[in-house]
């Protein structure tokens, strides 16, 4: 059995002396981790709390992020990490849908969460990771006062870890749960595709609320060294890959893209990384392509999702072929193979693997796919139906075994590495009284890969902005949610019942384009 808990654990046993994370100024040894994640599990203790209770995070990218995970691994709790970018209203839904009753709040976020409090009645403490705040515990103040000594609380690696909210068709975040077996197994497959030991260091720069906090965990895990920066500042990112050594670093596609046209980046040594993956998005190849031969053939390619832990699958940077027959070429737009972890199929409506260039539903099985949704056996019964995941994602595979994406999950919008689900979008435009329907689709953007666009008709004699409408949403919906654009159409396309048929306003947007995933 091995858990969250177990990480720091190991570390301090093995590794003491080895720098485990570096933050800022913070350099922490994994002797010096397990010390502060006792401490912090001690404190919670202290407060009052026990197996099976969650508590919930907003912060931004701290080593206290990952301390935060540890220690609820240790006292069989689970961890709610929060997307700073959300609205307070959709904060406040998934909070007490969690049924969370601690709150921390990292730098910048403790007066907005404490504004909140009314909302969240289940939040018996509030911890402040950084500065101390009015009505919270202060969190070194607690680890300067806590044992030491490991609380040993027992604890099943099939206990729930992590609940990950993601977004949700149906408009509403759902919560996936996620078991300490499914996050070890996931970073298992993917420390066996990176090759990843206690030489290698990460530049983890995607959020560390999200499933993508997976590199940091694969360093730990294998003696290594996570870097976390707080927040995507792309010279800071080269200065710590030049400094620190870096050998490993995972973007979204749009991010690299940045990079690459950064001025400043010929000014930095990156000779020391040796792997750079990405995943979260399609990478347009001709972008890729650049990359590659900016960096040397280092690249890989991630294919997964939250259920997932995350990994699906992956295309190895020997896969990444520029020249030569096109069997080879091809892969380059292709998600790769399955790892080692998991099983991958495409298969038909009745989950029956379909033949090498034939068109299926991607679906996975294995140790790191999700214990289910939390509070919705319903939905989570048709998900995992016969023991697989059935993602909802569309692709093909080739003859060699190379899984590629056809179509989007559902309608889904990714927008700088950002899940965007348009009903949530619709369904705030449709609380304006100038809406009478609206559709919202990705239409492609130089900048960030695809833009939520929204299409509306308006009620007759009513009248309205794309400014007015764009700036409702911002009222309601995180940022990266809301329309970049809205256009004013006198009808939206149906089908003979009146569904709108959203693929055709996408085609609007995307042209010849609306088929492939690049």
């Amino acid at each position: 059995m091995y858990t969250l808990g177990d990480v720091p654990r190991k570390g301090k046993k093995l590794y003491p002396d080895k720098e485990a994370m570096v933050f800022k100024d913070v350099r922490i040894t994994y002797a010096q981790l397990e010390d502060r994640v006792n401490r912090l599990a001690n404190s919670i203790l202290e407060l009052g709390y026990k197996k099976g209770e969650h508590l919930a995070i907003l912060a931004e990218n701290t080593h206290k992020y990952m301390e935060v995970y540890f220690a609820a691994g240790k006292l069989g709790m689970a961890v709610t990490p929060l997307n700073f970018r959300l609205s307070d209203r959709e904060i406040i839904h998934i909070v007490n849908d969690s049924e969370a009753t601690l709150f921390l709040a990292g730098e910048g976020f403790e007066e907005r969460s404490m504004g909140l409090k009314s909302e969240l009645k289940a939040i018996r403490h509030w911890i402040a990771l950084d500065h101390e705040s009015e009505g919270y515990h202060y969190y070194e103040d607690l680890l300067a006062g806590a044992s030491p000594d490991d609380p040993w609380i027992e604890v099943d690696e099939n206990d729930m870890a992590i609940l990950m909210y993601t977004g949700g068709t149906t408009g509403l975040p759902k919560g996936v749960m996620l078991s300490h077996r499914n996050l070890i197994t996931g970073a298992i497959g993917c420390i066996l595709v990176g090759g990843y030991n206690a030489n290698d260091s990460t530049c983890q720069v995607l959020p560390l609320f999200h499933v993508s906090l997976w590199p940091a965990l694969c360093m730990l895990m294998m003696g290594g060294k996570a870097v976390i920066v707080s927040r995507p500042d792309l010279v800071e990112i080269l200065r710590l890959i030049q400094d620190e050594k870096c050998t490993h670093i995972n973007l979204v596609p749009t991010l690299y893209g940045w990079l690459l046209n950064l001025p400043q980046i010929d000014e930095f040594d990156l000779s020391s990384l040796r792997l750079m993956t990405y995943a979260g998005s399609p990478f347009p190849p001709d972008v890729l392509k650049r990359c590659i031969r900016k960096f040397g053939n280092i690249f890989a390619q991630g294919y997964g999702l939250t259920e997932a832990a995350p990994i699906v699958s992956f295309l190895l940077p020997e896969d990444h072929v520029l020249e030569g027959p096109e069997r080879l070429t091809r892969r380059l737009a292709s998600a790769g193979k399955e790892a080692h972890v998991v099983e991958a199929r495409v298969v038909d409506e009745n989950d029956k693997p379909v033949k090498p260039g034939e068109i299926g539903e991607i679906v996975a099985r294995g140790k790191n796919i999700m214990m289910g949704y939390w509070k919705n056996p319903e939905l989570t019964a048709e998900v995992l139906r016969g023991g697989w995941l059935h993602t909802g994602d569309m692709g093909t595979v080739d003859e060699d075994g190379y899984i590629y994406l056809l179509d989007r999950k559902a309608d889904m919008i990714i927008t700088g590495g950002e899940n965007v689900y348009p009903k949530e979008v619709e369904d705030v435009l449709y609380e304006h009284p100038a809406v009478q329907e609206c559709a919202v689709v990705s239409a492609p953007d130089e900048r960030w890969g695809e833009r939520v666009q929204a299409v509306v008709v308006l009620k007759e004699g009513a009248s309205a902005s794309e400014e007015e409408l764009i700036e409702h949403c911002k009222k309601r919906l995180a940022g990266y949610k809301c329309p970049k654009s809205v256009q004013f159409w006198e009808a939206l396309p149906k089908t003979p019942i009146g569904k709108i048929l959203r693929k055709e306003v996408k085609q609007a947007f995307w042209g010849d384009r609306l088929k492939k995933i690049n």
